[in-house]
């Protein structure tokens, strides 16, 4: 088990590194849900984005995404992977929704 996980952490931080190659990033394994908890940082230090992986590498739980000033500006939700659920933007001061099911948004 120890050894799966070790190879997954590899893969994610190879994954997570090709995809986002200079970007700070802190993960963490959460004994409680057998997820992988990331924090991602933009350069001036303030988180950019947070959420989970399952240990095979997929999105999973709610995701957040915040601009440089640390305001919130995505709130999603993934099922292994695929997006699903309401998903909040917030494009100039304004609240918009999209709700997805099995990957496909309707309005």
């Amino acid at each position: 088990m120890k050894k799966s996980i070790l190879l997954l952490f590899t893969f994610l931080i190879t994954v997570v590194s090709i995809a986002q190659e200079k970007q700070k990033r802190d993960l963490k394994l959460n004994k409680d849900t057998n997820l992988i908890d990331v924090v991602y940082y933009h350069d001036n230090g303030v988180v950019s984005q947070k959420g989970s992986y399952t240990v095979d590498g997929k999105l999973q739980g709610e995701w957040l995404s915040f601009n440089t000033a640390g305001e919130k500006i995505v709130s999603a939700n993934y099922d292994n992977g695929k997006k699903v659920g309401k998903w909040i933007y917030w494009i100039d001061g304004i609240k918009k929704e999209v709700n997805y099911e099995n990957n496909v948004a309707s309005l």
